[in-house]
């Protein structure tokens, strides 16, 4: 109790904030850079929050800061009070006209750009009057988003057993992990072998994310390894659109890629993929229903998917 209540004392919001940028971020760098904060100042602030937690809350690297157990089990907590003041506010502003039906969705930005366009094309020829906030995302700010109730669904992975209490996963479809180019890339032209594909520079997920992983074990299994001056980015949309441009070879979950390789607009390199894929699927919390406007949206998702 002593503990605790100590904590409670000293905890101030500048140390959720600047926990949570960080998770969201993926470097100290970037989070400094959107909380208009000094990298050391903001070094300084996450330990003293380090201290008072009495527990590490991120692996920090020359690649990024990957959130620990603990630290994504924090996560729900910290995103849950800084949600809850945020609400607070609005409250105090809130005007008396009722707002519009609102579904708040997450998303992995792969899955996003794979599989939302055509699903939201869709369901608003028939649901014209309902808003969609779509929020791309890591997989741990997904479930913490969804555990405070500030999404009502999320499209993106299954986690550790003690992370997903509270929630529901629905298999959607496995996502392999696969190596495109423009249609102009001269390694069309050549004998395609990962290592010669790694004379080219290179677009992937950051250190920490499961398509990363996936790409190491693949070069790892071949004898290979990234070449310097990689991209490392979760916005997929930065990362197709520097692959559909340049010279660039982009390893992306299949899921994202589906109509650009369908279009021609990109090529699969003929590298073969690790294990069977990662599993993407459809969450939602146990103890809240789907207002009638996400269950539409819900059913969209799944009639999307391939039989």
């Amino acid at each position: 109790m002593e503990k605790n209540g100590l904590f409670s004392q000293r905890i101030r919001l500048r140390h959720l904030h600047t926990f949570v940028a960080v998770a969201q971020q993926g470097t100290l760098g970037r989070a400094a850079e959107t909380l208009n904060l000094s990298q050391p100042a903001l070094s300084k602030t996450l330990n003293e929050l380090e201290q008072l937690t009495g527990t590490r809350l991120f692996e920090r690297g020359r690649l990024g800061a990957q959130l620990t157990l603990m630290g994504e089990q924090f996560l729900t907590h910290a995103v849950k009070v800084l949600d809850a003041l945020n609400t607070a506010g609005q409250s105090l502003t809130r005007k008396d006209n009722p707002a519009a039906d609102v579904v708040r969705i997450g998303a992995l930005p792969t899955a996003a750009l794979g599989i939302l366009p055509a699903v939201i094309g869709q369901f608003h020829k028939q649901q014209r009057d309902i808003t969609l906030q779509v929020a791309t995302m890591n997989n741990p700010m997904l479930l913490a988003g969804l555990k405070t109730g500030e999404l009502d669904l999320g499209i993106g992975r299954m986690s550790d057993p003690e992370l997903m209490s509270g929630l529901n996963y629905e298999l959607l479809f496995l996502e392999s992990l696969k190596l495109v180019v423009r249609p102009r890339h001269p390694l069309l032209n050549d004998t395609v072998t990962l290592s010669r594909v790694m004379e080219w520079p290179v677009v992937l997920s950051p250190k920490g994310t499961v398509p990363r992983q996936t790409a190491e074990n693949m070069l790892l299994a071949q004898g290979c390894k990234l070449p310097p001056g990689c991209i490392e980015t979760l916005s997929a949309s930065l990362s197709r659109q520097l692959t559909v441009d340049f010279d660039y070879v982009w390893f992306v979950p299949s899921g994202a890629v589906k109509e650009d390789l369908r279009q021609g607009t990109l090529v699969s390199l003929p590298v073969p993929a690790i294990g069977a894929g990662e599993p993407i699927g459809i969450l939602t919390r146990v103890d809240t229903p789907l207002s009638a406007a996400a269950q539409t949206l819900l059913s969209a998702i799944r009639k999307s998917m391939p039989l």
